[in-house]
Protein backbone atom coordinates (compact mmCIF):
# COMPACT_ATOMS: atom_id res chain seq x y z
CA UNK A 1 0.00 0.00 0.00
CA UNK A 2 1.60 3.39 -0.92
CA UNK A 3 1.86 5.64 2.39
CA UNK A 4 0.32 9.01 0.19
CA UNK A 5 -1.42 9.52 -2.71
CA UNK A 6 0.32 11.13 -5.91
CA UNK A 7 -1.47 12.83 -8.11
CA UNK A 8 -1.11 14.60 -11.46
CA UNK A 9 -2.77 16.54 -14.61
CA UNK A 10 -3.68 15.11 -17.71
CA UNK A 11 -0.84 17.55 -19.86
CA UNK A 12 1.09 14.89 -18.36
CA UNK A 13 0.62 13.49 -22.24
CA UNK A 14 0.68 9.57 -20.98
CA UNK A 15 -1.79 7.61 -21.86
CA UNK A 16 -4.13 7.58 -19.49
CA UNK A 17 -4.18 3.55 -18.73
CA UNK A 18 -0.87 4.09 -17.73
CA UNK A 19 -0.80 6.63 -15.31
CA UNK A 20 -3.75 4.72 -13.84
CA UNK A 21 -1.93 1.66 -13.91
CA UNK A 22 0.55 3.72 -11.84
CA UNK A 23 -2.03 4.40 -9.18
CA UNK A 24 -1.90 8.43 -9.98
CA UNK A 25 -5.25 10.08 -9.87
CA UNK A 26 -5.61 12.30 -12.78
CA UNK A 27 -7.21 16.18 -12.99
CA UNK A 28 -8.64 17.10 -16.91
CA UNK A 29 -8.05 19.71 -19.40
CA UNK A 30 -10.40 20.87 -22.02
CA UNK A 31 -9.96 22.53 -24.67
CA UNK A 32 -13.14 24.50 -27.13
CA UNK A 33 -13.61 24.47 -30.76
CA UNK A 34 -16.23 25.25 -32.60
CA UNK A 35 -18.17 26.47 -29.60
CA UNK A 36 -18.08 22.49 -28.11
CA UNK A 37 -15.91 21.98 -25.48
CA UNK A 38 -13.85 18.44 -25.49
CA UNK A 39 -11.56 16.81 -22.63
CA UNK A 40 -7.97 16.31 -22.99
CA UNK A 41 -8.10 12.76 -23.92
CA UNK A 42 -4.73 11.05 -23.22
CA UNK A 43 -5.33 7.98 -25.26
CA UNK A 44 -8.56 6.90 -23.75
CA UNK A 45 -10.22 7.37 -27.45
CA UNK A 46 -8.37 5.88 -29.93
CA UNK A 47 -10.36 8.08 -32.94
CA UNK A 48 -9.92 11.00 -30.60
CA UNK A 49 -6.30 11.97 -31.79
CA UNK A 50 -7.24 11.75 -35.52
CA UNK A 51 -10.87 14.29 -35.08
CA UNK A 52 -8.62 16.66 -32.81
CA UNK A 53 -6.02 17.14 -36.15
CA UNK A 54 -8.32 16.96 -38.53
CA UNK A 55 -10.30 20.27 -36.40
CA UNK A 56 -6.40 21.66 -36.53
CA UNK A 57 -7.09 21.85 -40.35
CA UNK A 58 -9.50 24.66 -40.22
CA UNK A 59 -9.09 26.51 -36.74
CA UNK A 60 -7.03 27.00 -33.44
CA UNK A 61 -8.48 25.54 -30.39
CA UNK A 62 -8.75 27.57 -27.34
CA UNK A 63 -7.41 26.33 -23.92
CA UNK A 64 -8.17 27.66 -20.58
CA UNK A 65 -6.64 26.94 -16.93
CA UNK A 66 -8.30 24.37 -14.40
CA UNK A 67 -10.20 26.76 -11.85
CA UNK A 68 -9.67 26.98 -8.09
CA UNK A 69 -13.17 25.31 -7.53
CA UNK A 70 -12.25 22.43 -9.57
CA UNK A 71 -8.89 21.52 -7.66
CA UNK A 72 -10.94 22.05 -4.62
CA UNK A 73 -13.72 19.29 -5.89
CA UNK A 74 -10.58 17.07 -6.45
CA UNK A 75 -7.84 17.64 -3.46
CA UNK A 76 -11.21 16.58 -1.56
CA UNK A 77 -11.68 13.70 -2.59
CA UNK A 78 -8.30 12.54 -2.38
CA UNK A 79 -7.88 13.86 0.67
CA UNK A 80 -10.76 11.78 2.54
CA UNK A 81 -8.37 8.92 1.41
CA UNK A 82 -5.10 9.96 2.51
CA UNK A 83 -2.01 12.53 2.07
CA UNK A 84 -1.59 14.02 -1.22
CA UNK A 85 1.36 15.02 -3.22
CA UNK A 86 0.21 16.66 -6.16
CA UNK A 87 2.30 17.82 -9.35
CA UNK A 88 1.14 20.85 -11.60
CA UNK A 89 1.56 21.55 -14.77
CA UNK A 90 4.48 24.09 -14.99
CA UNK A 91 3.36 27.54 -14.78
CA UNK A 92 5.78 28.06 -17.82
CA UNK A 93 2.84 26.75 -20.14
CA UNK A 94 -0.24 27.89 -17.71
CA UNK A 95 -1.49 29.79 -14.61
CA UNK A 96 -2.82 27.38 -13.12
CA UNK A 97 -0.86 26.69 -10.43
CA UNK A 98 -2.02 29.52 -8.51
CA UNK A 99 -5.43 28.48 -8.67
CA UNK A 100 -4.70 25.24 -6.80
CA UNK A 101 -2.78 26.91 -4.65
CA UNK A 102 -5.42 28.49 -3.38
CA UNK A 103 -7.41 25.36 -3.73
CA UNK A 104 -4.98 23.87 -1.59
CA UNK A 105 -5.22 26.69 1.54
CA UNK A 106 -9.13 26.21 1.38
CA UNK A 107 -9.33 22.18 2.00
CA UNK A 108 -6.25 22.12 4.35
CA UNK A 109 -8.53 23.53 6.73
CA UNK A 110 -11.08 21.02 6.26
CA UNK A 111 -8.44 18.07 6.60
CA UNK A 112 -6.22 19.54 9.19
CA UNK A 113 -5.01 16.19 10.20
CA UNK A 114 -3.65 15.60 6.01
CA UNK A 115 -0.64 16.62 4.37
CA UNK A 116 -1.56 18.48 1.47
CA UNK A 117 1.70 19.25 -0.97
CA UNK A 118 1.13 21.32 -4.47
CA UNK A 119 4.20 21.22 -6.45
CA UNK A 120 5.13 23.65 -9.89
CA UNK A 121 7.09 21.06 -12.02
CA UNK A 122 8.14 23.54 -14.51
CA UNK A 123 7.60 20.82 -17.02
CA UNK A 124 5.37 20.62 -20.08
CA UNK A 125 4.50 17.29 -22.24
CA UNK A 126 5.99 13.70 -21.35
CA UNK A 127 8.80 15.80 -19.30
CA UNK A 128 6.07 16.72 -17.02
CA UNK A 129 4.61 12.92 -16.97
CA UNK A 130 8.87 11.97 -16.46
CA UNK A 131 8.72 13.88 -13.64
CA UNK A 132 5.39 12.26 -12.03
CA UNK A 133 6.54 9.08 -13.35
CA UNK A 134 9.38 9.47 -11.24
CA UNK A 135 7.78 10.43 -8.17
CA UNK A 136 5.70 7.52 -8.50
CA UNK A 137 8.93 5.50 -8.65
CA UNK A 138 10.18 7.10 -5.55
CA UNK A 139 6.56 6.49 -3.86
CA UNK A 140 6.60 2.66 -4.71
CA UNK A 141 10.11 2.37 -2.95
CA UNK A 142 8.53 3.40 0.00
CA UNK A 143 9.59 6.94 0.10
CA UNK A 144 7.32 9.57 2.16
CA UNK A 145 5.44 11.97 0.98
CA UNK A 146 7.74 14.29 2.71
CA UNK A 147 11.11 12.54 1.18
CA UNK A 148 8.98 12.29 -2.47
CA UNK A 149 7.95 16.55 -2.63
CA UNK A 150 11.59 17.58 -1.32
CA UNK A 151 13.35 15.22 -4.26
CA UNK A 152 10.42 16.09 -6.60
CA UNK A 153 11.38 19.85 -6.05
CA UNK A 154 14.75 19.44 -7.00
CA UNK A 155 14.25 16.91 -9.86
CA UNK A 156 12.12 19.27 -11.57
CA UNK A 157 14.73 21.59 -12.22
CA UNK A 158 16.77 19.02 -13.61
CA UNK A 159 14.38 17.81 -16.59
CA UNK A 160 15.38 18.27 -19.89
CA UNK A 161 13.39 18.98 -22.93
CA UNK A 162 14.72 19.62 -26.50
CA UNK A 163 12.16 19.58 -29.37
CA UNK A 164 12.12 20.71 -33.12
CA UNK A 165 9.14 21.19 -35.30
CA UNK A 166 8.92 20.03 -39.04
CA UNK A 167 5.60 22.00 -39.77
CA UNK A 168 5.75 25.91 -39.61
CA UNK A 169 2.42 26.54 -40.90
CA UNK A 170 0.89 25.93 -37.77
CA UNK A 171 3.62 28.46 -36.09
CA UNK A 172 2.66 31.27 -38.85
CA UNK A 173 -1.41 30.51 -38.14
CA UNK A 174 -1.13 31.11 -34.31
CA UNK A 175 1.16 33.96 -34.76
CA UNK A 176 4.25 32.45 -33.74
CA UNK A 177 6.13 33.22 -36.89
CA UNK A 178 5.84 35.40 -39.73
CA UNK A 179 4.57 34.50 -42.39
CA UNK A 180 7.68 35.26 -44.63
CA UNK A 181 10.08 33.87 -41.74
CA UNK A 182 7.83 30.72 -42.52
CA UNK A 183 7.81 30.63 -46.06
CA UNK A 184 11.41 30.62 -45.95
CA UNK A 185 11.98 28.06 -43.28
CA UNK A 186 9.49 25.84 -45.33
CA UNK A 187 11.63 26.69 -48.65
CA UNK A 188 14.65 26.15 -47.24
CA UNK A 189 13.85 22.64 -44.66
CA UNK A 190 14.55 24.58 -41.65
CA UNK A 191 13.87 23.26 -38.20
CA UNK A 192 14.23 25.41 -35.35
CA UNK A 193 15.18 24.08 -32.00
CA UNK A 194 13.54 24.65 -28.95
CA UNK A 195 13.66 24.00 -24.95
CA UNK A 196 12.29 24.45 -21.98
CA UNK A 197 14.10 26.82 -19.70
CA UNK A 198 14.29 27.36 -16.08
CA UNK A 199 11.19 28.41 -15.45
CA UNK A 200 9.28 26.56 -18.10
CA UNK A 201 8.78 28.80 -20.68
CA UNK A 202 9.59 27.74 -24.48
CA UNK A 203 12.79 28.87 -25.70
CA UNK A 204 13.70 29.10 -29.50
CA UNK A 205 17.53 29.38 -29.64
CA UNK A 206 18.62 27.31 -32.49
CA UNK A 207 17.86 25.96 -35.95
CA UNK A 208 19.14 23.17 -38.57
CA UNK A 209 18.24 21.87 -42.06
CA UNK A 210 16.12 19.18 -41.55
CA UNK A 211 15.07 16.42 -39.68
CA UNK A 212 17.90 14.03 -39.38
CA UNK A 213 20.42 16.98 -38.28
CA UNK A 214 17.48 18.32 -35.96
CA UNK A 215 17.84 14.68 -34.05
CA UNK A 216 21.39 14.78 -34.17
CA UNK A 217 21.27 18.07 -32.78
CA UNK A 218 19.11 17.09 -29.86
CA UNK A 219 21.14 14.16 -28.97
CA UNK A 220 24.84 16.07 -28.97
CA UNK A 221 22.51 18.41 -26.54
CA UNK A 222 21.48 14.89 -24.70
CA UNK A 223 25.29 14.23 -24.93
CA UNK A 224 25.98 17.20 -23.11
CA UNK A 225 23.83 17.73 -20.50
CA UNK A 226 22.39 14.72 -19.14
CA UNK A 227 23.89 12.56 -16.12
CA UNK A 228 26.49 10.93 -17.34
CA UNK A 229 26.67 12.23 -20.90
CA UNK A 230 26.56 9.29 -23.33
CA UNK A 231 26.42 6.77 -20.23
CA UNK A 232 23.13 7.94 -18.68
CA UNK A 233 21.17 5.40 -17.10
CA UNK A 234 18.16 7.54 -16.23
CA UNK A 235 14.67 7.17 -18.54
CA UNK A 236 14.29 9.07 -21.85
CA UNK A 237 10.64 10.09 -22.97
CA UNK A 238 9.72 10.96 -26.51
CA UNK A 239 5.92 12.88 -27.33
CA UNK A 240 5.14 13.60 -30.56
CA UNK A 241 2.42 15.36 -32.66
CA UNK A 242 1.41 13.40 -35.26
CA UNK A 243 4.76 12.42 -36.52
CA UNK A 244 5.01 9.05 -35.03
CA UNK A 245 7.59 8.13 -37.82
CA UNK A 246 9.85 10.77 -36.80
CA UNK A 247 9.33 10.13 -32.86
CA UNK A 248 10.60 6.70 -33.87
CA UNK A 249 13.31 7.79 -35.93
CA UNK A 250 14.62 10.00 -32.77
CA UNK A 251 14.17 6.48 -30.41
CA UNK A 252 16.01 4.44 -32.24
CA UNK A 253 19.19 7.15 -32.59
CA UNK A 254 18.91 7.52 -29.19
CA UNK A 255 18.85 3.93 -28.36
CA UNK A 256 21.69 3.31 -30.64
CA UNK A 257 24.27 6.14 -28.75
CA UNK A 258 22.89 5.91 -25.09
CA UNK A 259 23.24 2.12 -24.69
CA UNK A 260 22.34 2.33 -21.01
CA UNK A 261 19.25 3.82 -20.60
CA UNK A 262 16.59 2.63 -18.28
CA UNK A 263 14.41 0.22 -20.14
CA UNK A 264 13.46 1.14 -23.71
CA UNK A 265 12.97 5.09 -24.90
CA UNK A 266 9.00 5.27 -24.27
CA UNK A 267 6.97 7.21 -27.53
CA UNK A 268 4.27 9.20 -26.34
CA UNK A 269 1.11 11.21 -28.18
CA UNK A 270 1.26 15.27 -27.30
CA UNK A 271 -1.87 15.78 -26.07
CA UNK A 272 -4.46 17.90 -27.15
CA UNK A 273 -3.87 21.14 -25.17
CA UNK A 274 0.30 21.37 -25.86
CA UNK A 275 -0.96 20.59 -29.62
CA UNK A 276 -3.58 23.42 -29.42
CA UNK A 277 -0.57 25.42 -29.09
CA UNK A 278 2.66 23.81 -31.08
CA UNK A 279 0.02 22.26 -34.05
CA UNK A 280 1.42 19.25 -35.09
CA UNK A 281 4.96 18.29 -36.42
CA UNK A 282 6.46 18.74 -32.98
CA UNK A 283 9.28 16.08 -31.97
CA UNK A 284 10.22 16.08 -28.36
CA UNK A 285 12.48 14.57 -25.96
CA UNK A 286 12.97 14.64 -22.34
CA UNK A 287 15.87 13.27 -20.22
CA UNK A 288 17.37 13.86 -16.24
CA UNK A 289 20.53 16.24 -16.59
CA UNK A 290 21.84 19.28 -15.21
CA UNK A 291 20.03 21.96 -13.66
CA UNK A 292 18.57 23.81 -16.57
CA UNK A 293 19.40 26.70 -17.24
Amino acid sequence: MSSFILSCESTVDMPFSYVDSRDIPVLFYSYTASGAEYPDDMDRDPEANKRFYELLKNEIPSTSQINEAAYVEFFTQLLEKGDVLHIVFGTGMTKSYQGAVAAAEKVRETFPGRKLYVIDSLCSSSGYGLLVDTAADLRDEGKSVDEVAELVDIARHRVHHQFFSTDLKYFRRSGRMSGAAATVAAILNICPILRLDAAGKIIAYDKVRGKRNAIKYILDKMAAHAVGGEEYSGKVFISHSNVYDDALAAKNAIEERFKYIDGEVRIFNIGTIIASHTGPGTVAVFFFGDERE
